[in-house]
């Protein structure tokens, strides 16, 4: 099923790009706040980033920044489904002026659209619990350790070169990893630790930990339409106050439980944007 559904995401992203020839005149800051209202993409199953709740309305870390981020503009948010594949289509055609949902920046994505700072960081860790005695990731590379991870996941050959003489468990549904763990049929899950917290609140007799030492750090800025630099130098100023304020890190917390274990160097990654 998930294979099906990636696969008609993939071909949406398709009729999307094959549908437009060139690049669609992306709305400018001016024409923005001129008609009222940004229109931010947001991946609706992707629990807890952006997700619809009880009383099918989205709800999530994304849609709190995005409300936070529009009231920074004096504009009122339209929310535009938008699922992975669709995110970088959607900013070349106009359907959206800005996407959020996690868009790790990449060169072959700065190829085709701009990124603001970070607005976050996925960093890949390690989530284990009391009963492993390790204060780092390179503590797990030992034979007596059991890591786990779903079968197909980017990480497995991170894990697989990084900790070679551990032993590997694969499963076949990021949920079966967590309880893996609880079971005891294995000691730590490396992963975007975040993502995967959610997961933990249905054992709440162990005491989970994630390690403070991150493994790998990427960033996710907020994707604008290649060339909308007035839109782009605003927003960084608005997440550069958000950083600074230690509203991200709230939202995160308040979201996922737990602190975001990559760094961000604003003043750095401002200068990076110039």
């Amino acid at each position: 099923m998930r294979r099906l559904a990636h696969l008609v995401a993939s071909l949406a992203a398709l009729v999307v790009v094959l549908g437009v020839t060139h690049t669609a005149h992306a709305r400018s800051l001016q024409e923005i706040r001129k008609r009222g209202v940004i229109r931010i993409g947001v991946n609706p199953n992707f629990p807890v980033h952006s997700f619809y709740g009880r009383q099918n309305k989205l709800e999530g870390f994304d849609i709190d920044v995005g409300k936070r981020l529009a009231k920074q503009l004096g504009v009122a948010v339209d929310f535009v489904p938008t699922e992975t594949a669709l995110r970088v289509p959607f900013l070349s055609a106009d359907r959206i002026d800005i996407s959020l949902g996690a868009l790790t920046r990449t060169p072959e994505r700065e190829e085709l659209i701009d990124f603001t700072i970070p607005l976050h960081t996925e960093a890949m860790g390690v989530l284990t619990t009391d009963k492993v005695r390790v204060a780092t990731w390179r503590e797990l590379n030992d034979p007596a350790i059991t890591l786990v991870n779903m079968r197909g996941n980017a990480s497995v050959p991170l894990i697989q070169k990084q900790l070679p003489r551990a032993h590997l468990l694969l499963v076949d549904g990021n949920a079966d990893t967590v309880r893996s763990i609880a079971q005891g049929r294995a000691d730590a899950l490396v992963e975007n630790v975040a993502f995967f917290i959610v997961f933990t609140k249905a054992y709440p007799d162990v005491r989970w930990r994630v390690l403070r030492d991150p493994i790998q750090v990427a960033y996710c800025g907020i994707g604008v339409s290649k060339g909308n630099d007035a839109l782009r130098d605003e927003l960084n100023q608005i997440l550069a106050g958000f950083h600074r304020s230690g509203l991200i890190n709230y939202e995160w917390k308040k979201w996922y439980s737990t602190p975001m274990l990559g760094r961000i160097d604003v003043d750095a990654e401002l200068a990076r944007t110039r």
